[in-house]
């Protein structure tokens, strides 16, 4: 017997995907790696604090949590952090070397023993922080990215390649600790060593370029004694953006550059396989990984345009044979051995997975961290991928995800509420994979436009680029071309359109609501507010100098960056909104919020404020994401006249 369908308005559609539901299933695994024959990741866990937890894959397939909480397995180098373990199979089990998130400090760790420290605390500034260990036990030490503060300020820090004693020597003796290059660069990744240990490989750039401007490939030869000699650039530069390096098994160097105009692979300088598509990406977090060569000198490779694929590619040829199953994109996170390589996918049906391919059969299965439908997927929404015409003709690509219940259907001549979703980044884009949160508000009768405006990733680097200097302006009027391109077609109802973001995402969210008459409501999450502030020391180092690009340098500009700052124009705010901050972000700190609501001053326009203690830059605790999306629904609802089942009520100040 099928279930009777239901005519309900929009917005009054009963679901089973509460907010609790959705926060369960946020976040994914991250920085898959090979330790032996295992396979090994961290994994989140929104129920203990939000902590991220080291997940051991045994050859037989077993998965255990490595170290029980509080251990949170989490760097925060650059803010945004990067690889943060490293392990290797030693006789008596693993050698495992971690970064725990709330005192940054490296630690050793052997299953059955307790975790001991390997580097020292730093009383200046934000202390001393670690990524990208690699294990190097013939020379008993771990090579790593050091991040030193040197006083009181964001900026006040240095980025260096450093060796720590595995013997414990450093963890009250910062003098222990070996630095492996000067500080002349102030960004480094971590260190690739060739097959025959004698060079190294880093990337490094500079203020006020950010990674996907211009980075810079650095070799070096490493001495007999560990010291590395000759540190010389052999490609990149000011406008190429190289996004990872690796050694092929033969000696010769790997990486991907957007030389091209987009980020393709190159072998010592010779491109592999030139297309319009990326084979990289925006390096937002130290260790993310594109691609991995493999021992028979294929490559495997996260690639695409928009969504990625999984492939093989083969340098002789140049042809890339992709991994056959659902998944429609691969988070860059990749790792090889012999001839398995394992990477994390997801589709518009199944969250994030851990997922092994074989490169001599092209067969893929999900190893970890395998999607269970917490739900019946019937009330999953249905992505459409759309591309819309911006008002100077330009493409905008976008993921178009229509109410969907299938048990109810609303009245035949009502048109839905539309929320559109702006990224966060800018230097990002919108994923196209299964997302309680999406599915929170289609199941209940609300559209989701998630718009992959002008200087999204994954479309080029010229589409990257419409948004140099042009932030506040090309993003919103994407977003709000997208919307009004949905009512004009009846997609969407005219009356009833949102917006809401997170980070650079609530910059477009509270610009579009500041500067347009699109939106009847919007939800901002910890965003940018006031842009003159936040360049010049209210945010941390790695982003200090963004602006330079997104606005053009404040000494030349300073008009720019006050007119095109939301709290410029909060006087022009007359529609309802919901702020959510975490009070511990360094990022977007909340003093831009608090200065934000000063200036609305008086005024009646219906708002709220929710802080969050103990939350950083994106929430992590399962309590907090709740309380958030009830209240982002609870907004809706009270301003486009719906009736959701079962949501508590947001108090409006009015």
């Amino acid at each position: 017997m099928g279930e009777t369908v239901r005519t309900l308005a929009y917005g009054a559609w009963p679901s089973p995907i509460d907010a609790a539901l959705a926060a369960a299933h946020d976040g994914h695994p991250e920085f898959v790696g090979f330790v032996g024959d295992e396979v090994w990741w961290t994994e989140p866990r929104p129920a203990e604090g939000g902590r991220r937890t080291l997940v051991r894959r045994q050859a037989e397939g077993t998965e255990e949590s490595l170290l029980p909480a509080p251990w949170n397995v989490r760097s925060r180098v650059i803010e945004y952090g990067g690889h943060p373990w490293s392990a290797l199979p030693q006789e008596n089990g693993p050698l495992v070397v971690f970064v725990n998130f709330d005192d940054q400090r490296l630690y050793r760790y052997e299953p059955g023993g307790e975790p001991r420290p390997l580097t020292p605390l730093s009383d200046v500034g934000a202390g001393l922080r670690w990524a990208e260990p690699r294990l190097r036990p013939e020379r008993g030490e771990v090579w790593c990215v050091l991040e030193e503060f040197t006083g009181p300020g964001p900026a006040d820090v240095r980025r260096v390649l450093a060796a720590v004693p595995l013997d414990g020597s450093a963890a009250r003796d910062r003098d222990a600790v070996r630095e492996l290059t000067d500080d002349r660069h102030r960004f480094v990744t971590g260190p690739r060593l060739s097959p025959d240990g004698r060079r190294a490989a880093w990337l490094a750039w500079d203020h006020p370029r950010m990674p996907w401007d211009g980075t810079e490939l650095l070799l070096a030869d490493v001495a007999p004694d560990g010291t590395l000699h000759g540190a010389r650039t052999v490609a990149g530069g000011p406008a190429e953006s190289i996004a990872q390096a690796d050694w092929a098994p033969d000696g010769r160097l790997l990486y991907a550059s957007d030389r091209s105009g987009w980020w393709n692979l190159y072998l010592d300088g010779e491109p592999l396989c030139p297309r319009e598509e990326e084979f990289g990406g925006a390096l937002w977090k130290l260790g993310m990984r594109w691609f991995a060569p493999l021992d028979s000198g294929l490559i495997a490779v996260v690639h695409g345009r928009g969504a990625t694929a999984l492939g093989i590619l083969d340098p002789e040829t140049g042809e890339v044979v992709d991994a056959a199953g659902p998944w429609t994109e691969f988070a860059p996170t990749l790792t090889a051995h012999g001839e398995r390589v394992v990477a994390v996918g997801a589709s518009p049906r199944s969250a994030y997975e851990v997922v092994e391919l074989d490169a001599r059969t092209g067969r893929a299965r999900v190893i970890g961290a395998e999607h269970d439908d917490a739900v019946d997927p019937a009330y999953y929404p249905e992505p459409q991928i759309r591309t819309f015409t911006g008002p100077d003709g330009c493409d905008i690509h976008a993921h178009i995800y229509p109410p969907h219940h299938p048990g109810c259907v609303a009245p035949g001549d009502a048109l839905p509420p539309y929320v559109v979703w702006a990224h966060g980044g800018p230097t990002s884009r919108a994923p196209l994979v299964l997302d309680l949160e999406i599915a929170y508000f289609t199941s209940r009768g609300i559209g989701v436009a998630e718009v992959d405006y002008g200087g999204s990733t994954g479309y080029g680097r010229a589409y990257r680029e419409r948004l140099r200097e042009q932030w506040g302006v090309v993003d919103v009027e994407d977003c709000a071309a997208v919307a009004l391109a949905l009512a004009d077609e009846g997609t969407a109802d005219r009356d009833r359109l949102a917006v809401r973001g997170g980070s650079a995402g609530g910059w477009t969210a509270a610009a579009s609501l500041t500067t347009t008459d699109v939106y009847a409501c919007g939800t901002i999450k910890y965003p940018i507010l006031d842009l003159t502030s936040w360049g010049t020391g209210e945010t941390h180092d790695f982003e200090s100098r963004y602006l330079e690009s997104l606005i053009g340098p404040l000494a030349d500009v300073p008009a720019r960056y006050t007119e095109r700052s939301p709290s410029t124009h909060a006087d022009r705010l007359s529609v309802p909104f919901l702020l959510l901050q975490g009070l511990d972000d360094v990022i977007c700190p909340p003093a831009q919020c608090e200065r934000f609501l000063a200036l609305l001053g008086d005024r009646p326009v219906p708002h709220a404020y929710l802080a969050f203690e103990g939350e950083g830059h994106g929430f992590r605790r399962a309590e907090t994401m709740v309380r958030a999306l009830e209240a982002e629904l609870s907004l809706y609802a009270q301003v486009f006249g719906l009736n959701p089942p079962g949501v508590p009520t947001l108090e409006l100040v009015r």
